[in-house]
C-alpha cells in the first residue's frame, strides 16, 4: 500500500489580490519544470494543510495549493461577501494566469470535487485531467444527507450532540438556524454552532475514529470558516443549479478522469461518483473498499497516490510513473 511522500516545504508562497476585497494564500512546491496540478481544497472554508502536498511526486509535478475565499490563510478570514462558485472558478483563472500556466491538472476532494467539476466544465480547454476523491455533486438531496437526514441515521449519538445547540422548534431547517448563529452577534453562540458543525462532520468522515481529525477540524480558526462558509453555501444551493454538474457532464469528454470514492463514505455517499462516471465518457471510478470520506484514511492516500502517478503517466507518457513508491 503506498504512503505519502516524504515532507517538503514551499518553494514560494504569497498573498494574491483577486479582487472584490480577497486575498488568496497560494504556495507552489515540487519541481518547476514539472507537470502542474492544483489541488482544491473542501469545507467549503476547510482551507489547506502541509499534507496536501504529499500526494504528487515532487520531482515530477508543480503543485499549486490556495486556500479558498475566506478560507486558512487567505483574507479576510471567514468573509462571506463576494465569495460564490462563480467567483472561486474565476479565481481559478486568475491563478493560473499568475503562475503562467497554460493548463493543468486540477484535483479536489469533497467539496474541492465539486469546485473542480464545476472550473472543468466552465474552462475544459485549461484542463489537462482531473483527480477526484469524496464526489459531492452539491445537489439539494446532497446537502440534506449530511445536514438533514440521512447521516443522522448511521451516527444518531453524533447526531444528537451536533443539533443540541440549535432548538427543537428550528430543526426543520438546520442549514438556516446554523447559519443565523454563525453570522450573528453572540460570539459565544457563534463559536459554539461552529465548533458543533465541524465536529459533526469530522466524526462522519472517517471508517474508524479519528480523534485528531475531530480535533483539527474543531480548532477555532478552522471551526469558524469552515462552518460560516460552508452554511453561505449550502443555504444557496452553492450557487448553481439542481443537478448542473450531471447535466453538464458532456463537456469533460475530453477530459481524463480517475474517482476516488471510500465505499462506506457517509458525508458524500458513494451513489455521488456512481452517477458521475455514468455521466462522464473517459474517467475511472476507483472504489476503496475499506474507507469512508476523508483525504486521511489509508486506504484513500493508496488510491490517490496511486491516481496521481497513473495521470501523470497518462498525460506524459512517462512510463517510469508505474514503478513503485
Amino acid at each position: 500500500m503506498l504512503k505519502l511522500y516524504p515532507e517538503i516545504k514551499p518553494n514560494q508562497c504569497y498573498q494574491l489580490d483577486v479582487g472584490d476585497g480577497h486575498n488568496l494564500y497560494v504556495e507552489e512546491s515540487g519541481s518547476e519544470d514539472g507537470l502542474p496540478i492544483v489541488s482544491l481544497h473542501g469545507g467549503p472554508g476547510a482551507g489547506c494543510d502541509a499534507n496536501f502536498r504529499r500526494y504528487f511526486d515532487p520531482e515530477k509535478y508543480r503543485i499549486v495549493l490556495f486556500d479558498q475565499r475566506g478560507a486558512g490563510r487567505s483574507e479576510p478570514h471567514a468573509s462571506l461577501e463576494n465569495n460564490t462558485t462563480q467567483a472561486l472558478i474565476d479565481d481559478l483563472e486568475k491563478i493560473r494566469n499568475h503562475l503562467n500556466i497554460e493548463k493543468w491538472v486540477v484535483m479536489g476532494g469533497s467539496w474541492g470535487s465539486t469546485l473542480a467539476l464545476a472550473y472543468a466544465q466552465e474552462h475544459s480547454e485549461r484542463v489537462l485531467g482531473l483527480i477526484l476523491r469524496g464526489v459531492f455533486l452539491a445537489r439539494r438531496e446532497d446537502v440534506e444527507w449530511l445536514y438533514q437526514g440521512g447521516t443522522s441515521k448511521i451516527f444518531p449519538d453524533y447526531w444528537q450532540e451536533f443539533v443540541q445547540v440549535i432548538p427543537d422548534n428550528e430543526r426543520d431547517n438546520l442549514i438556516e438556524a446554523f447559519y443565523s448563529r454563525l453570522t450573528g452577534q453572540d460570539e459565544l453562540a457563534r463559536m459554539g454552532a461552529a465548533k458543533a458543525w465541524c465536529i459533526w462532520e469530522g466524526r462522519a468522515a472517517t471508517l474508524e475514529p479519528n480523534p485528531h481529525l475531530v480535533d483539527k477540524f474543531s480548532e477555532p480558526h478552522i471551526a469558524l470558516s469552515m462552518a460560516r462558509i460552508s452554511a453561505h453555501y449550502f443555504r444557496n444551493h452553492c450557487f448553481i443549479e439542481e443537478n448542473q454538474l450531471l447535466d453538464n457532464a458532456h463537456r469533460l469528454k475530453d477530459i481524463p478522469g480517475i474517482i476516488v470514492h471510500g465505499r462506506y463514505d457517509m458525508i458524500c455517499p458513494l451513489e455521488n461518483a456512481w452517477a458521475l462516471q455514468s455521466e462522464w465518457e473517459g474517467c475511472e471510478l476507483h472504489v476503496v473498499r475499506d474507507a469512508g470520506h476523508s483525504a486521511s484514511e489509508a486506504g484513500i492516500i493508496d488510491a490517490l497516490v496511486k491516481a496521481t502517478k497513473e495521470m501523470h503517466q497518462l498525460i506524459t507518457h512517462d512510463c517510469t510513473d508505474s514503478a513503485g513508491n
